[in-house]
């Protein structure tokens, strides 16, 4: 993990410690299950060891990361099995999240749907010459679009677990790139769901968002990069 020591105005060592490892274990730039040494993190990112453990317990808490008793912190392990349990639950929380924002959401919330959907179009999904990597501009914006179609959802607890599980998925989608080589118009998907959540049609908005996710978690389990990445964890866990 290549991490610069500046920590941005205001924010506490164990938020930037929290922060940079987040996003490390999610672009799957530290491998599952790779070991996380704490004075080499503490080091690296110029903070204290107390810092780097408050980050690392912060991190277990949304399942990035494992401890283990006499063994320390690694970073969380992957598996088809988990990948598939993932999807389910999340599939399950989106369409809960989804129901409640029709019932409840106001303009403002369908505004918010309709501008993030109109920034992820205009963002391409793959970097510039390399159709395998995922663009990081498109993963953060199409974060924002999940996001706002449940904004409305007035359950802060539903909208905490869907966040957690949408987080998991992209360190899914980070690991492996097949999306690349198939004929999926994603952003047909995308405009079919907003129209039927923007119709305040809820059966045909879960229906929607069911097939878009299991969809995706299909493609990620067909693909050869998953079984590279169980590989090299079982290399870090050795």
């Amino acid at each position: 993990m290549t991490a610069t020591s500046e920590r941005p105005r205001g924010m506490s060592q164990t938020r930037l410690v929290f922060e940079r490892l987040r996003t490390a274990i999610v672009e799957g730039r530290l491998l599952p299950s790779s070991k996380l040494n704490i004075a080499a993190l503490a080091e690296e990112l110029s903070v204290s060891a107390g810092a780097v453990r408050e980050g690392l317990a912060m991190l277990e808490a949304e399942a990035l990361v494992v401890s283990e008793p006499a063994r320390g912190y690694r970073v969380s392990p992957v598996s088809a099995l988990d990948l598939r349990n993932l999807v389910e639950a999340r599939i399950q929380v989106e369409q809960l999240c989804l129901a409640e924002a029709i019932r409840h959401g106001d303009l403002a919330w369908e505004g918010r749907i309709v501008s993030a959907l109109h920034r992820l179009t205009r963002i391409a999904e793959r970097e510039a010459g390399q159709p395998r990597h995922l663009n990081r501009e498109w993963a953060a914006n199409h974060g924002e679009f999940h996001h706002a179609l449940v904004s409305g959802c007035p359950n802060e607890w539903l909208l905490k677990m869907h966040q957690m599980l949408y987080q998991q998925s992209e360190r899914y989608r980070f690991l492996t790139a097949p999306l690349a080589a198939t004929e999926r118009d994603v952003k047909a998907e995308h405009q079919a769901i907003v129209d039927a959540v923007l119709g305040r049609d809820i059966p045909t908005a879960q229906a929607l968002i069911a097939r878009h996710l299991d969809h995706t978690a299909q493609l990620l389990l067909d693909s050869p990069d998953l079984n590279q990445a169980r590989e090299a964890q079982a290399g870090v866990a050795g």
